[in-house]
């Protein structure tokens, strides 16, 4: 008699997201840090807020950036996790290196607004990123071949995987640019701004190629 094999199931999907969303929060907050240490050094020399708003107005913009970012990529996350029902040791092990790409974020952000501008910057910034994205993506992928683990159906999961690659593909896009072109720092980011006008694109496309009935 043949039996059925499921899943190993490491943890539930409510525990794993659960730590994840610690996490994204630990992450967030230590975006500000930083900042806290620049308001408590110009304190000390009797400076101004007005001040303090002009010596670190790039750092300032950094914080927001990536403050913005870690959320979307926290979302997307989160949406995508609402549909997994089981956690095997492959989904696991992409969870933990997106957390991982994470918890850098907030050392990638203070190297790109406190120290002095090089090539690197772009390489550690964007590239950091470039792999949020791509193990977003790479779980989804993961998820396709594993439908015992999800309750998503095939077109949801192909616009997913697709949504994800133009992300991805944006970001590396980003990051090629921003290594040929070191004084563009981290510009060329505004290339995610063709993020949804691809998506839309490709849905139109997929639209139009569906057999009519």
């Amino acid at each position: 008699m043949t039996q059925v094999t499921k899943p190993r199931e490491l943890s539930s999907p409510e525990r794993l997201q659960a730590f994840t969303d610690a996490v994204v929060a630990i992450a967030l907050t230590l975006l500000i840090l930083p900042l806290m240490e620049s308001v408590g050094e110009l304190a000390d020399h009797d400076g101004t807020t007005a001040e303090w708003l002009s010596e670190e107005q790039y750092a300032l913009l950094g914080f927001v950036l990536s403050f913005v970012l870690i959320a979307v990529f926290w979302m997307h996350h989160h949406r995508l996790f609402k549909k997994v029902r089981h956690v095997d040791s492959g989904l696991l092990w992409l969870t933990v290196a997106w957390m991982f790409t994470i918890v850098v974020m907030p050392v990638a952000t203070s190297l790109s607004t406190q120290m002095k501008s090089d090539w690197a910057q772009p390489l550690v910034y964007i590239g950091t990123l470039f792999a949020t994205s791509l193990m977003l993506l790479l779980a989804r992928v993961y998820l396709r071949s594993h439908p015992d683990l999800h309750d998503m159906d095939a077109a949801e999961m192909t616009s997913g995987i697709r949504a994800g690659a133009i992300v991805s593909g944006l970001f590396l896009a980003a990051l090629v640019i921003a290594l040929a072109l070191p004084n563009a720092g981290n510009l060329p980011l505004l290339l995610m701004l063709l993020s949804e006008p691809l998506q839309r694109l490709a849905n139109r496309r997929d639209r139009r190629t569906l057999p009519q009935r």
